[in-house]
C-alpha cells in the first residue's frame, strides 16, 4: 500500500472537501486519463486495488501514472472505547480527491483498449470519474 515515508505531523484534522480542482487537473503524462467528478477521498487500498485492475486489464501493456498519492492520516479509535483521552492512532491514508482531479494516466495503448481498462477500473473507485482524452496528442 501506498504511505508517507515521513511527515511533519502524525495526525491531520478532517478538513472540507468543498471546490473544484485548480491543481493537477489536466492530463500531463500519457494521452488518457481517469477524472474525478466529485469530491471524496481515495484509500490507499482503493488505489492499489485500480492499479492491479488496469494493469490487468492492458494485459501489461502500455504505461500507467497514478497521479494521486495518499499523504492525510486517517485516524480510528478501538472499538468499545469509552470517550475522552485523546484522538485515535492512525488506521489507513487516503488522498483527498476534488472534482476534476486527474487520478490515473494511460499511454502505448488505443482508445479502445484505455476505455475498456478505465471503465474497469472506475468500479473500484468510492467516487463518480469520467474518461478522457488528451487533446494535443503527444
Amino acid at each position: 500500500m501506498l504511505s508517507p515515508k515521513r511527515t511533519k505531523f502524525k495526525k491531520q484534522h478532517r478538513g472540507r472537501t468543498t471546490g473544484r480542482a485548480y491543481r493537477n487537473n489536466t492530463i500531463t503524462f500519457g494521452s488518457y486519463a481517469l477524472q474525478s467528478l466529485e469530491a471524496g477521498w481515495i484509500t490507499s487500498r482503493q488505489i492499489e486495488a485500480t492499479r492491479r485492475t488496469i494493469t490487468r486489464s492492458l494485459k501489461r501493456g502500455g504505461k500507467l501514472w497514478i497521479t494521486i498519492f495518499p499523504d492525510k492520516p486517517i485516524t480510528a479509535r478501538a472499538a468499545e472505547s469509552r470517550m475522552g483521552s485523546g484522538k485515535g492512532a492512525v488506521s489507513y491514508w487516503v488522498s483527498v480527491v476534488k472534482p476534476g482531479t486527474i487520478l490515473f494516466e494511460l499511454g502505448g495503448v488505443s482508445n479502445e483498449l484505455a476505455q475498456a481498462a478505465m471503465n474497469v477500473a472506475s468500479y473500484k473507485l468510492p467516487i463518480k470519474t469520467k474518461f478522457i482524452i488528451r487533446e494535443i496528442p503527444l
